[in-house]
This record gives C-alpha cells, sequence and structure tokens, in this order.
C-alpha cells in the first residue's frame, strides 16, 4: 500500500519537465492527499489532484505541444511594435489561452471541471470544510497586493462560491508571467472592483508551508517540495523570460526586481532545515523557462533528472527523523 503524502511543486516554465520526473517517480511509493503549486507547478498539481499517475503525466508531457503555448495572432505578432504595444497597454507578449484550454480538456477527461470536482472528504484534517480541496495554486493579485491561494480565496477576497470556479481558470492566472503572459481579471462581486492577477510565482513560487498544521500538533504524514528553478544569483533571463529583449528604460532595473521576488523570497525557505529536509531540488539547466521548442531527447533527460532526484530523496527519506525533529514545529 502507499504512504500518503501532500504534495508542493515550484513553478518554472518549460523546467516544469523536471517536476513530471520526479512526480512520476513519487508516484511509485506515494498517495497524493493534497496537491499545490505555482506557475507550470499548478499546471502539474491539477493533474495529479485529477488522478493522472505518473505513466500517465510521462505520456501527457510527450504529446505536449510547446510549440503552441506563444502563439497569439493579429497585430502582436509584429516584431518589436507588436511586445512593445503589448506592454505599454499593460499585456503580455502572449496569451495563456492554450494552455488553459488544453489543461481544462486534460480535466474533463477524468470529469474534473471546477473545484467542487476536487474536494477532499477527510473528516480528521485540521482545515476548516471550506478549505478542503485537493487542489490549492497560488496567484498574485497586484491589484490588492495579496497572493491569493485558490480556491480558498475565492469567497474572503471575491464573494464567489469556490466550488464553482473552473480549476483551469485558477491555473491560467497562476501561470501568468509577468511581460510574457496576459494577466487575467476577476471580478469582486459585492464591489464590482475587477481584479488583476498574475503569476502566483511573483509572491510564492514555492508555496512549501501551504499544507502545514498551525495547530502545534503532529502531522498525519509529510508533505513533499519539488524545486526546478536554480538559486540566485542566476540570469535574469532564467527567472523573467523577456529579459533583455525589450529595450524601455527601466525595464531591465525591473526584470531583476521581479526575478529576485520570484526566487529570493522561497530561496529563504531553504535555509530552514525542516525545509530542505522535505525538499527536492531538480537540475534543471538544460533548458529555460521559455524553451518552448524543446526536443524530445531534452524532454527526455530533464524528466530522467527528476525521477533520479526523486529517487535519490526517498532513499535518504526519513518519516521518524523528520518527526523527531521538525513533527510540531511552524515553519
Amino acid at each position: 500500500m502507499k504512504a500518503q503524502a501532500d504534495l508542493v511543486l515550484e513553478g518554472g516554465g518549460v523546467k516544469g519537465i523536471g517536476l513530471v520526473g520526479a512526480v512520476a517517480r513519487l508516484d511509485r511509493d506515494l498517495r497524493f492527499e493534497r496537491v499545490a503549486g505555482s506557475s507550470v507547478g499548478a499546471l502539474v498539481a491539477a493533474l495529479v489532484a485529477a488522478g493522472y499517475d505518473g505513466d500517465e503525466l510521462h505520456a501527457t508531457l510527450l504529446d505536449f505541444p510547446f510549440g503552441k503555448v506563444r502563439h497569439r495572432s493579429g497585430f502582436d505578432e509584429v516584431p518589436l511594435i507588436g511586445p512593445a504595444s503589448s506592454l505599454v497597454m499593460g499585456r503580455g507578449i502572449y496569451d495563456t489561452t492554450f494552455v488553459r484550454d488544453w489543461l481544462a480538456d486534460r480535466l474533463e477527461r477524468r470529469d474534473v471541471r471546477t473545484f467542487g470536482d476536487l474536494r477532499h472528504a477527510d473528516s480528521g484534517s485540521a482545515f476548516a470544510e471550506a478549505r478542503r480541496f485537493r487542489l490549492v495554486v497560488t496567484a498574485t493579485d497586484v491589484t490588492s497586493g495579496e497572493l491569493l491561494y485558490l480556491p480558498w480565496n475565492y469567497g474572503s477576497h471575491f464573494g464567489l462560491d469556490p466550488d464553482a470556479q473552473l480549476v483551469a481558470d485558477a491555473v491560467a492566472a497562476s501561470i501568468a508571467i509577468p511581460f510574457y503572459f496576459d494577466p487575467l481579471h476577476l471580478t469582486d462581486v459585492r464591489t464590482n472592483r475587477t481584479h488583476t492577477l498574475v503569476d502566483g510565482g511573483v509572491l510564492s513560487n514555492f508555496p512549501i508551508t501551504v499544507f502545514d498544521r498551525s495547530d502545534g500538533e503532529q502531522p498525519r504524514w509529510p508533505t513533499f517540495g519539488v524545486k526546478i528553478v536554480p538559486q540566485l544569483p542566476s540570469h535574469d533571463a532564467e527567472m523573467i523570460p523577456i529579459a533583455g529583449r525589450i529595450h524601455i528604460a527601466g525595464v531591465r532595473q525591473l526584470e531583476s526586481v521581479v526575478a529576485t521576488m520570484i526566487a529570493g523570497r522561497d530561496q529563504t525557505y531553504l535555509e530552514r532545515p525542516c525545509v530542505a529536509m522535505r525538499t527536492m531540488q531538480v537540475d534543471t539547466h538544460e533548458v529555460s523557462i521559455v524553451d518552448f521548442g524543446v526536443d524530445d531527447a531534452t524532454k527526455q533527460l530533464v524528466f530522467a533528472n527528476g525521477w533520479n532526484e526523486a529517487d535519490r530523496f526517498l532513499a535518504g527519506w526519513s518519516w521518524p527523523n523528520y518527526l523527531a525533529r521538525c513533527g510540531t514545529r511552524r515553519e
């Protein structure tokens, strides 16, 4: 029988191939009760929460048409003028429509559309009923300056029924990398105020503590994390996809600031022993965040890196040792 665990997946665009490799290996030994993620981590987490196993994730990865992610028709395809005009108008260079529709189709195949389809029937949970879901994804609300945990914050922030919200829409918000993809918009039905949502990675690219107990009691099972983005200092181009492409005064510095926000905040978590003990770091240097032209051989290589890191991690993991050191700590 597989052991129970929760899983948290970091964002990182095409580097998410490494997430799939790690999850495929972990799936051999573990049953994931709840899954959380940011950006591409949210996408992979959604598939896991919908019931895709490791072999299915691997097959889905090989079939995914990466080249279609950047498609946008019309004026925005014009070199230089199109991208610059998108930024001036508060948009990204590309939109999230293709990824959103692709994910919605894959979820539909498992009879999953809304978060109501991903309720976690767990009477022993320390979470209130309103937070008992199999999936949590992060997004950044730049209108209010807040980190959102969806579906948890649909009701408190927007007056919406979380059970009725589309999973694919939440993931689309989470993958909306600043500058690169169009932001998404969500209206508070109580005030009629429209909020702009972007990549959850801006405020938390690795939400490792999302399932941690806050009552000081011992966890019932571990929460494992998988990271795919290198630690700082790293090239901005690994973090902000348009780094160096748009030559507008101030944009280069802003890219560096955003890169630090995405990587730096979560990097401090890894300095805490009780986070490092439960985190896998996958080597994904073979691909960049937006390497949408990645070939099959490189996909398999990065997938193998993820698999091997998870295999190494499990070989040295000890639940009793973790509990003895970190069982009642609040990170």
